[in-house]
């Protein structure tokens, strides 16, 4: 597009952001404004966002070279040098898509979903949350990126603590802590995941704050270019391992995940497919934007640990699945194997790594999306999600939700042809490669990753055993011929993320020659402008 169009469209990125938060403002203080009527208000406007957030991205287009092909840079703290600065590129474009597509999902899944109360507040809070990541995805300046990123944790805070699930039984852990049941444990995991993110935002602000210190500059463009000039290779480290630790919270790397199964077993539907696809991405995305461009030398200096780490999520996550029982559960656990190969590709330093970090990082948000939905279709139906409790059968009885989860579950074993094969191939190889940052570490976690991806087939294919010819220990909870299969609302939410999984899979190209050019640009620590 010519320079003027890009001009000219440059608005479309405030607005992005602005519409969802003013929006969600006005549902809150609308209060005769009734509950049908907010969440159609919601779906309307987060289908115009959808459609601003496409034509943002081919107004940045095309992205070879890399550069911010749409961009909004104005003064908003000038006694601090903080500027209200936003872009997009190559590696924000596929996050902004899949944030507007999953909000929108979701506002539409509510407008069908009669049995949420108080859809008035739900609907403000899934828009906050969409103008938050929104915010964050696109912010070119330290400061706007940590308060865009502090945007979200509230109102998800709102959707665990006030939309959760109150009929979970007392359960114990691994570790023999036991975890409280009905509405004791929605608080519980809200109050852990508000108290773990807002640990990490703090430990992340400090680093921020000692970047902005060294540099004189909270600019992410000017950063980018300087690619760690004027900080010692000391400072990168203490400031690299702040803002990793901070970041790695919210991805989230093992051993500080376990804010992550009772947040995602908790939260409703609509929460869920945020928390994984939305939430999820915000912590690695702030890996790629932040750590590795503006603090090389301090990243290659803590990648071993970092790939390490993302490598004991990957086994410790499968290995979990093996012996969990609730889907809702599992898919959570499965996202911390998931979201380990997306560290290891970050940690690895190379083209292939990050490329696959990226692509992994898409795949798993389509494919969680799926997966919750479906279990919340599940849930809605039978009232637990307990596999076992389920019975067998499940294709047979409701063959629309058993044919949508065994799509869900084949696209997360990694197979071939779907989106969730590119991204963990690529990071495996990237491993493989990254002698260079990994060192010694290189090959044999590249080796035990792989293992992970054997797991994973493990536990997703024992999935579908036990609904498809699992034992029949409940006959009651097993449908009838008065139980309806997944209509065709629900499917009609589904079907774009199954679509897009396909895509993906099959032309891998639509995303990797996106973010490519991009990805040369921050490993080499070249100019982004």
């Amino acid at each position: 597009m010519n320079a003027e169009l890009l001009d000219g469209l440059g608005w479309l990125l405030p607005v992005i952001v602005g519409v969802p938060l003013a929006t969600a403002v006005l549902l809150l203080t609308w209060r005769t404004l009734s509950d049908r009527a907010a969440a159609l208000v919601g779906a309307v406007v987060a289908t115009a966002v959808a459609v601003g957030a496409v034509l943002a991205a081919l107004a940045a287009a095309p992205f070879d070279p890399a550069g911010y092909g749409l961009e909004v840079d104005g003064s908003w703290i000038p006694a601090l040098g903080v500027r209200f600065h936003l872009g997009l590129d190559g590696i924000s474009v596929p996050l902004v898509l899949l944030t507007a597509l999953l909000a929108l999902l979701v506002c539409w899944h509510l407008v069908r979903s009669d049995a949420a109360p108080a859809r008035r507040g739900l609907t403000a809070c899934v828009l906050a949350v969409e103008g938050g990541a929104m915010g964050t995805f696109t912010a070119l300046d330290l400061i706007l990126f940590f308060v865009a990123f502090e945007t979200v944790l509230v109102p998800m805070w709102f959707v665990i603590a006030n939309w959760g699930d109150d009929t979970q039984p007392e359960r114990s852990t691994a570790s023999g802590a036991t975890l409280p049941g009905g509405p004791e444990a929605r608080r519980d995991a809200a109050n852990r995941f508000i108290l773990f993110t807002a640990l990490g935002s703090a430990v992340m602000l400090l680093g921020l704050l000692l970047v902005a210190l060294r540099t004189g500059t909270t600019d992410l463009v000017e950063l980018t270019e300087r690619s760690g000039a004027g900080m010692s290779t000391g400072v990168q480290v203490v400031a690299a391992v702040l803002i990793v630790l901070g970041l790695a919270v919210k991805a989230p790397m093992w051993p500080l995940h376990t804010w992550l199964p009772p947040a995602h077993t908790i939260a409703p539907t609509g929460g869920s497919v945020l928390l994984a696809g939305v939430l999820l991405k915000m912590g690695t995305y702030g890996l790629a934007r932040l750590a590795l461009p503006v603090l090389p030398d301090g990243m290659r200096e803590i990648a071993p640990v970092l790939g390490a780490l993302g490598v004991a999520g990957i086994l410790w996550g499968g290995l979990a699945c093996l012996a969990e029982r609730d889907l809702k559960r599992l898919v959570a656990f499965s996202s911390v194997a998931h979201m380990g190969f997306v560290l290891l590709g970050i940690a690895s330093m190379t083209p292939q790594g990050l490329q696959g970090a990226l692509f992994a990082n898409i795949a798993h948000g389509l494919i969680t999306g799926v997966l919750f939905l479906v279990a919340g279709a599940v849930k809605d139906r039978y009232h637990t999600t307990d596999l076992v409790l389920l019975g067998s059968g499940l294709r047979d009885r409701l063959p629309r939700l058993g044919w949508l989860l065994a799509f869900g579950a084949v696209a997360g074993l990694g197979l071939p042809g779907l989106a969730g094969f590119w991204g963990e191939i690529l990071a495996v190889v990237g491993s493989w490669r990254g002698e260079d940052a990994l060192a010694g570490l290189a090959r044999p976690l590249a080796v035990l990753a792989t293992v992970g991806t054997v797991i994973a087939a493990a536990y997703l294919l024992r999935v579908l055993f036990l609904l498809w010819h699992g034992p029949r220990l409940l006959p009651g909870t097993h449908a009838t011929t008065t139980e309806v299969d997944a209509t065709g609302s629900e499917v009609a939410v589904v079907m774009p993320l199954v679509l897009a999984t396909l895509a993906l899979g099959l032309l891998p190209w639509l995303l990797l020659d996106v973010t490519g050019p991009a990805v040369r640009v921050l490993l080499s620590g070249g100019v982004l402008s």
